[in-house]
């Protein structure tokens, strides 16, 4: 378990204190797919370095396993990371070395013999699919073989934490499922605790079971990824889930009414609930707004209606909370998604 402890990490600049980190607090339970999500300059790159200690924390804990990082000596440090290891944006490959060479380095630095490192460099070239690139160099792979490389490397000294920081952001929406896929794939077969931190949604969305949305240094949101992206209760949130905004909803009549819908993964999501509303109850209601995503294959989303009066809101909630995997609430006229 990770467990992140009144986290903050000041910067001395030339124009004074930046504060990068501001009292941020997390747990990652082992073998979760954790995403840290915010725009840039949230502080997602310098939580991720404070986790491994890359970067030291001005204030606060950090604990992997109950043992206090901040506390240990550089030996026993050591010996922790190595059971953490990080993947990045721009692969960081060595590039004169190839592929073989390039994962045969942490276990060259471990003090591994030659023989027992290629083996096992081999054996995670297999594992990411590429065992016919290991005399290859870096400059002959396409990006995401490169990054497919890199996560082998990562993978030399058998870690149980995955750290990685924007690692497909330099990739096309193809290239980063086939990286997701295989990063998903190798949490099942080896059991990794995987921490993404990305500013991509369908990042989060695709593989991640949990989320904390960074804003200003600071957690503004944290929860089950389908809890957070359907229903976001802090603005940071809403900004990510809702790029385009619904601030330009007109203003709402005097006796008219406002409900928020929240689909929450069933069938419903994609059924014709306001129309079966209609037919059922002889409620008309105006969609105002809705969005709708897929998250691990289940529909999640939210909807803003308009009802004519108070009697027709108590009736469209009566009905609305009545069907499962749906939540309704009245919301007041400034109300977006």
């Amino acid at each position: 378990m990770i467990e992140l402890v009144g986290l903050s990490k000041t910067f001395r600049t030339a124009d004074g204190a930046v504060d990068a980190l501001k009292d941020v607090s997390l747990t990652v339970r082992d073998g979760e797919i954790y995403g840290i999500i915010g725009m840039s300059g949230a502080g997602k790159s310098t939580l991720v370095r404070c986790i491994n200690l890359l970067e030291r924390p001005s204030a606060g804990t950090v604990r992997i396993d109950g043992r206090d990082l901040l506390s240990l000596d550089p030996t026993a440090l050591r010996a922790v990371r190595r059971e953490i290891s990080m993947i990045f944006q721009s692969f960081n490959l060595l590039a004169q070395r190839t592929c073989l060479q390039n994962v045969c380095f942490p276990l060259e630095l471990a003090g591994v013999g030659h023989k027992a490192a290629q083996a096992r460099a081999r054996e995670l070239l297999a594992l990411v699919g590429l065992p016919d690139k290991a005399d290859a160099y870096p400059s002959q792979l396409s990006g995401g073989q490169q990054q497919r490389v890199a996560i082998a490397r990562a993978l030399a000294t058998d870690p149980k934490v995955l750290l990685c920081d924007e690692a497909t952001s330099a990739l096309d929406p193809k290239t980063t499922h086939d990286v997701l896929s295989l990063l998903s794939d190798l949490h099942d077969q080896l059991g990794l605790t995987i921490i993404l931190i990305t500013h991509q949604m369908r990042v989060v969305e695709e593989i991640c079971t949990r989320v904390a949305i960074l804003d200003h240094g600071t957690v503004a949101e944290e929860g089950p990824v389908e809890e957070v992206f359907s229903a976001p209760k802090s603005d940071a949130a809403r900004r990510l889930v809702f790029p385009d905004g619904y601030e330009e909803l007109p203003p709402t009549g005097e006796d008219k009414r406002r409900i928020r819908v929240v689909f929450r993964g069933s069938q419903t999501a994609t059924a014709p609930l306001i129309a079966q509303m209609a037919i059922e109850q002889r409620i008309l209601a105006n969609i105002l707004a809705a969005s709708m995503k897929t998250i691990s294959g289940r529909e999640y989303g939210s909807m803003l209606l308009e009802v004519d009066s108070e009697a027709e809101r108590n009736r469209a909630l009566a009905y609305l909370r009545n069907v499962p995997d749906i939540a309704a609430e009245e919301v007041n006229a400034d109300a977006a998604l």
